[in-house]
C-alpha cells in the first residue's frame, strides 16, 4: 500500500509539472508565474516552503526534547510573526515595489533599488552558497522516515527526491510548484492532525500524555517537577531565540519573500494572509506540539547514535502501515515543496543576477530559461552531494544546518530589504554592512565557534543576533553615509503614490 500511494503521488506531481509548461514560456512566467497567482496557491506556496522535514523531523524533535510542550511557542511564533506579520508588513509593499523596479529576485531588487551591480552580484552569491546547507538538511530529515518505513538506503532517498523535484520544477516552473504546493499543503494539514491524534492515542490520549510528561525529570536539564509540560519550559531564553529565528527570519529569506512578488491582486493579499496564518498554526503548531511529547518515548530513543533527528521517527515507528504511509507522504510533501522553492530561488538568482550581468548581449529570454533550468539541475546535484557527505560528517543535527543557512540569509538581507521598502534614506553602504554582519557572524560561528560568547555559539542564537544587529545598524549607517540619488528613490517609491479606487464595501466614502 505504501508503494502504491507513493507511485500515485509522484505521478500527480509530474503530471502537474508538464501541465504547467504553458506558464513557463518566459523568465517571468517561469520564476513568478506571470505575477498572476491567486490567494490559495500563494498562501499554500508560502506555507509549504516554510515548513519541511527540517521542522517536522529536526526542529520538532530537538526542541520538543529540550523544551517539552513549551516548544509549541515556536509554532505560534511562526504563525503570528513568520506568517501574519510578514504578509501584513511585507506583502503589499513587496508586490508593488518589485513590480515598479521590474525585479524577479531579491538580488535584482537590491541592484535596482540602489543602482548597484556589485550589490546584486554579492547578494546572488550569498543566496547560492547558503541555500545549499538548508537543502541538504531537507534530504537528511526525509531519509530518516524513508529508512523507517521502507528500510531504503539513504542514497536512494536522496536520488529519488532530487530527480522527481527536478522534473516537475524544470517542466513547469513556479506555477507547477505553486499548484503542487497546494496539493502538498492539503496533505500536510490533514496528515499532521491525524498523526498527532494517533501518537497521543498510543499513550492513552491527550490528558494521559500530558500527565506522563509531567512525570519526566531530567536532572541535567532541570529538577523541577512537571517542567516539560509547563508554560515556558526549562529554558525560556533559548526558546525565545528559536522562536525569533524561525519566525522573524522568514522576512529575509529570498525563497519566502519571492512569494509576494507573484501575488495577483489586493484580494489575494487579504485572503492569503488569513490562509497562510491558519496553515502555520495547524502545521507548525502541530509539529512542535507533537515533538513536545518526545520524552514519553525516551526508553526507545537512542540519542547517542541517532541524535535528535531520530526522535520523531521513533515516535511514529509503531503506527499502522496506513498511517506510516501518510507520514511519509506528509514529510515528502513538505520537503519537496521547500526544495522546489529553494532551487527556483537559487537558479533564477544565479542566472538573472549573476550570469546575465556579465553576458548582456545575446542573452535573450530563451537562453535565460535554458540557463535557469540548467542551474536547477546543478543546484539539486550539489545539495544532494553535500547531503551525502553531511550524513557521514560531524554535523549530525538538521537544526544546525538550517540555523546556519537561515542565520546568514536573514542576517544579511532582512534589515536592508525591510528598510528599503519603507524608508527612502536607506543607503547602499548600509546594505553592504548588513551583508558583512550577517555572513561574517555565521562564518565565525561555523569555523571558530568557541571564540564567540557562550550565548551565541549556537547557530540559532547567532542568527538571531545577526538579524537584530542588522536592524539596528542599517539605519545608523544610513544616517552617516552618502545619501541615495533622489530621483532614483522617488521613482522606486512612486508605486505607493498611485490612486486606487475601491468599492464602498472595502472602504467607506468621506461624507460631503
Amino acid at each position: 500500500m505504501k508503494i502504491v500511494v507513493l507511485i500515485a503521488y509522484f505521478a500527480v506531481l509530474i503530471g502537474i509539472g508538464f501541465y504547467s509548461r504553458k506558464h513557463a514560456t518566459d523568465v517571468h512566467g517561469f520564476v513568478l508565474g506571470g505575477r498572476s497567482v491567486g490567494p490559495w496557491l500563494t498562501a499554500f506556496a508560502y506555507g509549504t516552503s516554510y515548513f519541511s522535514a527540517v521542522v517536522f523531523v529536526g526542529y520538532a524533535g530537538q526542541f520538543g526534547w529540550k523544551y517539552g510542550i513549551a516548544a509549541t511557542w515556536a509554532g505560534i511564533g511562526n504563525a503570528l510573526i513568520g506568517s501574519l506579520m510578514a504578509w501584513v508588513i511585507l506583502g503589499r509593499r513587496t508586490r508593488l515595489m518589485t513590480q515598479q523596479l521590474d525585479s524577479a529576485t531579491m538580488p535584482e531588487f537590491f541592484g535596482k533599488r540602489f543602482d548597484s551591480k556589485p550589490i546584486k552580484t554579492i547578494a546572488s552569491i550569498i543566496i547560492f552558497l547558503f541555500l545549499i546547507p538548508y537543502t541538504a538538511s531537507l534530504y537528511n530529515g526525509l531519509s530518516r522516515l524513508f529508512a523507517m518505513a521502507f528500510s531504503i538506503d539513504y542514497s536512494i532517498c536522496i536520488v529519488l527526491m532530487a530527480i522527481l523535484t527536478g522534473i516537475y520544477v524544470i517542466a513547469g516552473g513556479y506555477m507547477a510548484t505553486a499548484i503542487n504546493d497546494f496539493i502538498q499543503g492539503l496533505i500536510m494539514l490533514v496528515g499532521i492532525i491525524v498523526i498527532i491524534a494517533a501518537v497521543l492515542a498510543s499513550k492513552g490520549g491527550l490528558m494521559a500524555s500530558l500527565d506522563g510528561l509531567a512525570q519526566v525529570i531530567d536532572p541535567e536539564v532541570s529538577e523541577t517537577p512537571g517542567i516539560f509540560n509547563s508554560f515556558l519550559g526549562p529554558d525560556p531564553l533559548n526558546l525565545l531565540f528559536v522562536v525569533l529565528l524561525t519566525s522573524l527570519g522568514t522576512w529575509g529569506l529570498p525563497q519566502m519573500v519571492q512569494k509576494f512578488y507573484a501575488i495577483k491582486d489586493e484580494q489575494s493579499i487579504k485572503k492569503g494572509t488569513i490562509i497562510s496564518t491558519l496553515f502555520a498554526f495547524v502545521v507548525a503548531g502541530g509539529c512542535y506540539f507533537l515533538g513536545g511529547f518526545g520524552r514519553l518515548f525516551g526508553d526507545q530513543v537512542d540519542l547517542a547514535s541517532g541524535g535528535y533527528d531520530s526522535i520523531v521517527p521513533t515516535m511514529l515507528s509503531n503506527l499502522s502501515p496506513a498511517l506510516i504511509a501518510l507520514v511519509v507522504i506528509l514529510v515528502l510533501s513538505a520537503s519537496m515543496s521547500t526544495l522546489s522553492s529553494l532551487v527556483i530561488a537559487s537558479a533564477s538568482t544565479i542566472t538573472i543576477d549573476f550570469i546575465k550581468g556579465f553576458i548582456s548581449r545575446g542573452f535573450d529570454e530563451k537562453k535565460q530559461l535554458i540557463t535557469i533550468r540548467l542551474f536547477i539541475v546543478v543546484f539539486i546535484a550539489i545539495s544532494a552531494i553535500i547531503a551525502l557527505i553531511q550524513y557521514k560528517s560531524n554535523v549530525t543535527f538538521i537544526a544546525q544546518l538550517m540555523g546556519i543557512s537561515w542565520g546568514a540569509l536573514a542576517g544579511a538581507f532582512l534589515a536592508p530589504f525591510l528598510y528599503s521598502l519603507y524608508w527612502k534614506g536607506t543607503t547602499k553602504a548600509a546594505c553592504y554592512v548588513s551583508f558583512i554582519i550577517g555572513v561574517g557572524l555565521m562564518l565565525v560561528n561555523m569555523f571558530a565557534r568557541t571564540a564567540l560568547p557562550t550565548l551565541i555559539q549556537s547557530p540559532i542564537n547567532c542568527g538571531v543576533i545577526a538579524m537584530v544587529l542588522g536592524l539596528l545598524i542599517v539605519p545608523l549607517v544610513s544616517l552617516v553615509t552618502k545619501k541615495p540619488d533622489k530621483s532614483l528613490v522617488d521613482d522606486a517609491f512612486s508605486c505607493y503614490n498611485r490612486m486606487a479606487y475601491v468599492h464602498v464595501t472595502t472602504s467607506l466614502p468621506d461624507e460631503e
